[in-house]
């Protein structure tokens, strides 16, 4: 089982590793660009699991009051001047410390596949309280269920540790909160290193060949509308 608190010890000691690798103009910048594109004026914004700022949160403040929140007080410092024009928390998504009904929108990438199996679907019906009736739910989720370790992720000697429903499962969670689902892409993220070759998410070669169909999709996006009145 992922243990939160040990994620988040991770993420203190590798930040600025993590910070260098992320893609600032790969896939899933390019679904967040389409995303923000289908909104209606949107006017609050919540990056749940926001990093060091880029490169989600730093282009949600270009247009809209953003909110960036994570539980790992090293990314959020990174992120202090990667999104100035942002608010930013510290907080577990579990458990979210803003009020009901209070965002138009709600991005998470790489964020709900470190939080434990069990209370995936809590964090979803989190994410349904906060936002307003109608409101939009942009939501990253490993294409196939996975769980594991990586005793020395992105080579930085931290371990790290991930729990991943699959999108078949993600799909009825969110339906069961109360969303429905408009959207979805396979995206092949990467991470880049220094012989320009593609990382994915745990920091393995995810070169094209394979015999799985979702083979260079790992992750699934959806786009979902909270429908309640």
């Amino acid at each position: 089982m992922a243990d939160r608190n040990a994620v988040r010890r991770s993420y203190d000691e590798l930040s600025p590793v993590y910070a260098a690798q992320r893609s600032d103009d790969g896939p899933g910048t390019r679904v967040l660009e389409r995303f923000l594109g289908s909104l209606e004026n949107p006017q609050r914004v919540l990056d749940a699991g926001c990093g060091q700022g880029t490169p989600v949160l730093s282009r949600l403040a270009e247009t809209t009051t953003a909110v960036g929140l994570d539980f790992s007080r090293e990314q959020l410092r990174l992120a202090t001047d990667a999104a100035p024009g942002a608010d930013l928390l510290q907080g577990d998504m579990t458990t979210l410390p803003l009020e009901e009904s209070s965002f138009d929108a709600v991005v998470a990438y790489w964020s709900l596949i470190h939080v434990p199996l069990e209370a995936h679907g809590n964090v979803i019906d989190e994410f349904a309280r906060v936002l307003r009736p109608g409101g939009r739910l942009l939501l990253c989720e490993g294409t196939n269920a996975w769980t594991g370790e990586n005793p020395d992720w992105l080579e930085s000697g931290v371990e790290m540790a991930w729990e991943i429903a699959g999108a078949e499962a993600t799909r009825g969670q969110l339906q069961e909160a109360g969303f429905e689902v408009l959207e979805e892409w396979g995206v092949p993220e990467e991470f880049a290193d220094n012989d320009g070759e593609g990382k994915d998410e745990y920091g393995e070669d995810n070169g094209s060949e394979g015999d799985g169909e979702d083979e260079g999709h790992p992750w699934t996006f959806f786009v979902a509308r909270l429908d309640r009145a």
